[in-house]
């Protein structure tokens, strides 16, 4: 029996974003991002079901737009973005509308799913295939030792353990 070829795309990271989303003080979201982060994907054809995803972002590019926010987030009450640089996930399945993978934070390993709606394939006008993907998955920080917390006098949680993780992605086929 022959093996299928599969077909490599590269992240186009131009037309790219990793967000999350945590609730704030439970009255507001406050949005992060990752600036630094790189994927890719291997499918046997475009309809991309079985594809094998694999996403890294540098930890110490997270961006909420706020500086001392940013900074706490790198520290270890967070990320410990020293000890820990990088932020990883490698699927284990996709049917076409959930992603299956293990996402690694800080030195912790956990499985989750992501909703997807694949946004299909086409061709640019300078002949380059791309497909395009909207992900989205909740986790709890906690679970991955994200586990600095606080509360106000009025007895509010400052920062949620919900965390919602957010990929607009396109990839150019190899």
């Amino acid at each position: 029996m022959g093996t299928t070829e599969k077909a490599k795309w590269n992240l186009d990271a131009s037309h790219s974003e990793i967000n999350f989303k945590v609730k704030h003080m439970m009255i507001s979201t406050v949005t992060g991002s990752f600036e630094k982060f790189d994927a890719s994907v291997e499918a046997t054809d475009d309809s991309f079901k079985d594809a094998s995803f694999k996403f890294e972002a540098e930890i110490d590019s997270v961006s909420t737009n706020n500086a001392d926010r940013d900074t706490h987030l790198k520290s270890d009450d967070f990320f410990n973005a020293e000890q820990f640089p990088k932020l990883t996930f490698e699927s284990t399945s996709f049917d076409g509308d959930k992603l299956k993978g293990n996402l690694t934070i800080r030195d912790v390993t956990k499985e989750i799913t992501m909703d997807v709606d694949f946004n299909g394939v086409a061709v640019d006008p300078y002949g380059q295939t791309k497909s395009g993907f909207e992900m989205e998955a909740t986790i709890n920080r906690k679970d991955f030792n994200l586990t600095w917390s606080a509360v106000t006098e009025a007895g509010n949680i400052v920062v949620s353990d919900k965390v919602k993780l957010i990929a607009n992605v396109q990839f150019v086929k190899q």
